[in-house]
Order: C-alpha cells, then sequence, then structure tokens
C-alpha cells in the first residue's frame, strides 16, 4: 500500500493490493495433491485464506496502518496527533491528509 500523487478531497489514493485469490487456488492444488498427514493443515489453511480474503478494502487499510503504528512504537489512540506523526514517518510520500483518513480508519475499525 502507498500514497501516489495529488489527491482530491473525497479519495484516499492508497491502492490495495490482493492476492488472496492466487494464494487460495495454491492452497487448493496443495491439497488435491496431500497426502492423508498432511489434509489436515491444509484443510484449516483453505479456511483462513477464504476468511482473509473476506476482509473488506477497509479492514485491511486498517490494518496495514496498524501494523505500522505498532512498528513506531505507538501505543495510544491511533487517531491521535502522534500517530498521524508516527504514519508519516514511517511511509515517506504519505500525504497529512492520506495518513489523517488511514489513522481515523484504523481507530474506527479497532478491536480490543
Amino acid at each position: 500500500m502507498f500514497g501516489r500523487g495529488k489527491q482530491t478531497e473525497t479519495e484516499s489514493d492508497v491502492l490495495v493490493l490482493r492476492e488472496a485469490d492466487v494464494i487460495a487456488a495454491s492452497v487448493r492444488r496443495a491439497l488435491a495433491e496431500a497426502g492423508p498427514e498432511e489434509r489436515p493443515g491444509l484443510e484449516r489453511a483453505v479456511a483462513l485464506v477464504a476468511e482473509a480474503a473476506g476482509a473488506s478494502d477497509a479492514e485491511l487499510r486498517a490494518r496495514w496502518t496498524r501494523d505500522r503504528l505498532a512498528a513506531a512504537g505507538v501505543e495510544g489512540p491511533y487517531d491521535s496527533v502522534p500517530a498521524v506523526k508516527a504514519l508519516r514517518e514511517a511511509v515517506p510520500g504519505l500525504s497529512l491528509l492520506q495518513a489523517v483518513r488511514l489513522t481515523k480508519e484504523a481507530e474506527a475499525h479497532r478491536t480490543g
């Protein structure tokens, strides 16, 4: 994920990459060729990939943002000024508007 170019007030201009379908196909192929001892683990992997594929773009952006904030040592609210600052420092080129929107989204999708 990254920000790019000039952005308007209505778009966040952050690209969400999804590769769950490619991963799911690979795991399903492995499952089809697996022996009995490998099947339980691969069946669980298929279920986990399917669950991850069901995440919305907003959930993926929130997870991405939370990961960067955690790596930067941010412990307070995700939509705080220190969090916005930390995110911009962690992701050079991210605009203030993008950082604010991403941190607000991360806080809105906070789980616990």
